[in-house]
């Protein structure tokens, strides 16, 4: 059984081949226009979604399959009535896959480990894996390659993207320096760094965690942030956050600390003002909206992976 949990989990080549599928998907979406008829997908949320609801919606819609949203906030588990288990249990028998965007990172494997069909992590707060698989398949559109490359993430380190950032880009290669405060508030996870180091040892890339924005941004090809209000972090902290992280704030200075052709990213919503000023997510530099349309070409790489095309009866 093939899931999708965490980039951890995926061996280098599954990732560059579902990115070059995803390349090429983009290039001819034709040739998957039936490639899932008759195939449905549940998608399960816990958080609010945007980019992540409508690529998947779209991508099974344009493969041919069809896709339900479930929110588990008036589901039976979201009102303490049902295990995750026994939802893992009745979907499995109903769809063909399914897309769950959780808060725990525990209860998307619990869900995993009672399907019999594929899981896909939609976002928890601990990784996001989709989000970075698309992330890496701008990056090689963009820059032709991740090997030499340098993708300085600066902010709130101690996030899923951070996180699968530095799990997937030690996995092909891409160097990644993390710029963030001191402190586990806002530091990678040491476990995710010492995986992610090791998964470097392989391919040679460079992983580091820095306390000083310019430092990590120094000569860098692609310039990451996100948001310094993650969904799970309670408003009354915003305050002490914004003082701890306003050093890191993506700005036209920061940004020329970077190469010339340097591109910024950020995987949205972007708060104008706060990670980043609005003359650099909106300026020359960003490709932003070329990475959100990403989500759907690699989205449907992804779940071809995982479902493959039904074979002709």
């Amino acid at each position: 059984m093939r899931h999708l949990l965490s980039l951890a989990d995926w061996p280098r080549e599954w990732i560059e081949e579902t990115i070059e599928q995803g390349l090429q998907i983009k290039r001819d979406p034709c040739q998957v226009a039936r490639a899932l008829e008759g195939r449905v997908l549940l998608m399960l949320f816990q958080k609010p979604s945007l980019r992540t609801r409508l690529s998947f919606e779209v991508a099974m819609l344009q493969m041919g399959g069809h896709a339900i949203f479930y929110d588990l906030g008036t589901s039976p588990w979201g009102k303490g009535k049902e295990s995750l288990a026994d939802v893992a249990r009745t979907a499995s028998r109903y769809v063909d896959a399914i897309m769950a965007r959780l808060f725990q990172q525990a209860d998307l494997e619990e869900l995993a480990a009672h399907a019999s069909v594929p899981v896909i992590n939609g976002l928890t707060d601990h990784e996001h894996p989709c989000q970075v698989l698309g992330d890496l398949m701008t990056i090689r559109e963009k820059k032709g390659r991740w090997r030499g490359l340098k993708l300085a993430y600066v902010g709130d380190g101690h996030n899923n993207v951070t996180h699968s950032l530095l799990l997937g880009g030690a996995k092909v290669g891409l160097n990644v320096s993390v710029g963030c405060p001191e402190g586990p508030d806002f530091e990678p996870d040491p476990a995710v760094l010492q995986r992610a180091r090791e998964a470097a040892r392989q391919t040679g890339a460079v992983i580091e965690v820095v306390h000083e924005a310019r430092g990590a941004v120094a000569q860098a090809d692609i310039v990451y942030t996100d948001t310094w209000m993650s969904y799970h972090i309670p408003p009354e902290e915003r305050s002490a956050r914004e003082r701890r992280l306003r050093p890191f704030q993506v700005t036209a200075d920061l940004l020329r600390q970077a190469r010339p052709d340097v591109v910024f990213m950020h995987c949205l919503p972007a708060e104008r003002g706060a990670e980043v000023t609005e003359d650099v997510i909106d300026g020359p530099h960003s490709i932003v909206f070329d990475q959100a349309e990403n989500r759907l070409h690699i989205q449907k790489a992804i779940l071809l992976r995982l479902l493959g095309p039904r074979a002709p009866v």
